[in-house]
């Protein structure tokens, strides 16, 4: 497989090749890829990229593969995970208000409900502090294991509730560790964040994570917390997203599984890309020394790569910011380009594919023109 794409790729940087502009070798090599891999459905990409003039889109497959919809480049989609980076985004804004500190405890920072369900639990939340929750080092158990994905596959139309998870993670788990021991990804470290901003914003955590995020160059107007907010009328449609382990399709699933920080946001790969270019270029927090925090590691006694909100990571050689989402995107900045990349697969099955584009885009944008 791996052989497979490198030698795709050869093609497409080779001298009969080389004279062809960044996104006409993007897309050819996107185009191959599909052609060998039609289990994606569809790949969505786009590149932001302002030292070479670039601001491209591109979409192959279909949005549907039951109607052979064909995708569009500004087809919306689930980010998952992808969430998590603005919510932390939206906290460091808290933190350069003055409002937080990464160092504060969380125990006078979440709700009352939160904090009784942890103590009971046996956490101690005047050790747990905001930067532990950011970076995963809290030592909270999550409630998204394989019984709650049992769960979501039986009851498809549940409708769940930021306290009802919650709750489910306190109430089935023991404390994983002290605060700051072990690296552990879990959703519930963001749910918890989600509540921090509505202490201190006074408004629903997605109308603030707007609110905080907004620029003139990012006015997101085509990003909203799904089910949440309406879905701004300029936006097209959701693109289908499937997993075939159950199998699922994203439409037959109440979005409420995955919607309250961890996961959420819809949006489109330009939204994304654009606001992963501005975040790291200065325009959203303004003070640098606060940005680099989100690429920078949190002591601990598990390696990792996970920051606060974000991975940093090695791509095609060059440094990378870095986030995921569960059902098949990926979107990150390349501060030695200051570039950014967002890429979707509509298959999660096949999302180990997006790696692979990534270093792809990453090598085209780094050859001289």
């Amino acid at each position: 497989m791996k052989s497979l794409l490198i030698l795709l790729f050869s093609v497409f940087i080779s001298e009969n090749n080389f004279a062809q502009s960044p996104t006409i070798k993007a897309q050819h090599y996107i185009d191959s890829i599909y052609q060998a891999h039609p289990n994606t459905v569809g790949v969505m990409v786009h590149i932001e990229s302002p030292n070479q003039n670039i601001t491209w889109s591109y979409a192959v497959g279909y949005s549907n593969k039951v109607s052979k919809t064909k995708l569009s480049p500004n087809a919306t989609f689930l980010t998952a995970s992808n969430t998590k980076t603005y919510v932390a985004a939206a906290i460091l804004k808290l933190v350069e208000a003055k409002k937080i500190n990464l160092d504060q405890p969380i125990t006078k920072l979440i709700s009352k409900h939160s904090k009784q369900l942890m103590l009971k639990s046996g956490y101690k939340t005047n050790d747990i502090k905001i930067r532990n929750l950011l970076s995963h080092t809290s030592g909270i158990a999550d409630y998204a294991n394989d019984s709650y994905f049992e769960f979501i596959n039986t009851h498809r139309t549940y409708q769940w509730t930021r306290d009802e998870q919650i709750n489910l993670s306190m109430t089935k788990n023991k404390p994983l560790s002290a605060p700051g021991d072990t690296f552990k990804y879990a959703d519930v470290n963001y749910l918890l964040l989600t509540e921090i901003i509505e202490k201190y914003t006074k408004q629903p955590f997605y109308k603030a994570i707007h609110s905080l995020l907004y620029t003139e160059k990012n006015p997101m107007l085509n990003t909203w917390f799904v089910n949440l907010q309406e879905q701004p009328k300029s936006c097209d449609s959701l693109a289908h997203q499937y997993w075939e382990k159950y199998p699922w399709d994203s439409y037959d699933l109440n979005p409420s599984w995955d919607l309250y920080g961890g996961g959420g946001i819809a949006t489109t790969t330009s939204d994304i890309a654009i606001f992963f270019q501005e975040l790291f270029n200065y325009n959203i927090i303004k003070d640098k020394a606060l940005v680099q925090q989100l690429y920078t590691a949190v002591p601990c006694k598990t390696a990792t790569n996970y920051c606060l909100g974000i991975r940093k990571l090695n791509m095609a050689g060059h440094a990378a910011y870095q986030h995921g989402g569960f059902w098949g995107t990926d979107a990150l900045y390349v501060p030695d380009l200051n570039a950014s990349i967002s890429i979707v697969i509509l298959e999660k099955n096949e999302r180990a594919i997006s790696a692979e584009i990534c270093k792809a885009m990453v090598e085209i944008l780094s050859l001289k023109q």
